[in-house]
């Protein structure tokens, strides 16, 4: 099992259309065969930068949707949003 945390940063514009997008289309990444768990966060004093925090059972199922037609969506229209370049670390638990 490994997570996958993500950190994105949009201008200030689009910051609102994206929690509307994110909102959206959160169940249907939710569903994605081996995603066991999927949170969209928002930053508690910097209101553009958001976080995914997602769980899968492997890295191949994390793989199988980063090469999905849904990503290939959803990607692309996220990253014309942007401010800054975003970031993403894939983690193990300690537990």
């Amino acid at each position: 099992m490994i997570f996958r945390i993500v950190k994105m940063t949009f201008k200030p514009e689009y910051s609102d259309t994206f929690e509307e997008f994110a909102r959206s289309i959160k169940s249907q990444i939710a569903s994605v065969p081996g995603c066991l768990h999927l949170e969209m966060l928002r930053d508690f004093s910097d209101t553009n930068t958001f976080f995914t925090y997602s769980n899968w059972e492997s890295e191949t199922d994390l793989n199988n949707y980063r090469k999905s037609e849904l990503f290939g969506q959803v990607w692309p229209r996220t990253k014309l949003w942007f401010a800054q370049k975003p970031e993403a670390w894939t983690v193990l638990s300690l537990e």
